[in-house]
């Protein structure tokens, strides 16, 4: 690229081969190749290259204000989604592995970035418990509260904890979780009142979430019926909400 339109390309060393795949990503989103899975403010596509499959995160160019302040002084979604895949991994939450990111920058101006991940193996999202009937409800969701300990823990706060970015499945050895959507991080410590209401954004009947409580306290040592209520009055409190949630709400009164 020339002086004006800069490139940065950071490949996980288990992927330094990806050069020439990750160079040519802009071209294969005008191409539209590949699957689309999510199109919304930014893109998401599942693209095979070399027999293999990765999911491509393509971020939306920002406005002009944020066009220089990315160029210049803030690392980009991307690059924030690649490092907080690799602290997620050191502390042991699942996430899909992080193969890279690349930024592109015309002069001082950011332009658009992009983060590489391998296809997850999980094949359910959290927001299906809702819309079909999976038998192993319960342990999906006290493996959601475990992992959010876990998280919590560590001083993380994943700030998108919704519906679509928790994903599960049921392996021979339990369940398996992977969180997605890592570029909104918060990074400092979470007491119980911190921790639960950072699961305000997750679709939960109060049944639910009296499974989540329970698996949640044991591990951070708080009480149990205190989180309980607590996860349950946040959730009260925020618009788009399940049918089964409205339905569950009107047979429960949140106690103070």
């Amino acid at each position: 690229m020339s002086l004006f339109n800069h490139r940065t390309l950071v490949l996980h060393p288990d992927f330094a081969g990806l050069e020439d795949f990750m160079i040519s990503l802009p071209l294969r989103f005008e191409r539209d190749e590949g699957t689309v899975i999510h199109n919304g403010r930014n893109q998401l596509r599942r693209i095979t290259y070399q027999g293999v499959d990765y999911v491509v995160k393509s971020f939306r160019r920002p406005n002009l204000i944020n066009r220089f302040v990315y160029g210049v002084f803030r690392p980009s979604k991307a690059k924030r989604s690649y490092d907080h895949a690799l602290l997620f991994q050191a502390i042991g939450v699942g996430t899909p592995q992080p193969v890279g990111y690349m930024n592109i920058r015309k002069g001082l101006l950011f332009d658009r970035s992009y983060y590489v991940t391998l296809a997850s193996s999980c094949s359910h999202r959290y927001e299906e418990l809702f819309h079909q009937h999976f038998d192993y409800e319960d342990e999906v969701l006290r493996a959601v509260g475990h992992v959010t300990a876990l998280l919590h823990e560590h001083g993380y706060a994943h700030k998108d904890y919704g519906r679509a970015n928790i994903l599960f499945e049921k392996m021979p050895e339990g369940i398996k979780i992977d969180i997605v959507d890592l570029n909104r991080l918060g990074i400092g410590p979470l007491d119980m009142k911190a921790g639960c209401k950072n699961l305000e954004r997750l679709p939960a009947t109060p049944a639910m979430h009296r499974i989540i409580a329970e698996a949640y306290a044991k591990d951070r040592g708080f009480d149990a019926e205190a989180c309980f209520r607590l996860m349950v009055a946040f959730r009260s409190t925020q618009p788009g909400k399940e049918e089964k949630e409205i339905e569950a709400l009107k047979n429960y009164k949140v106690k103070p």
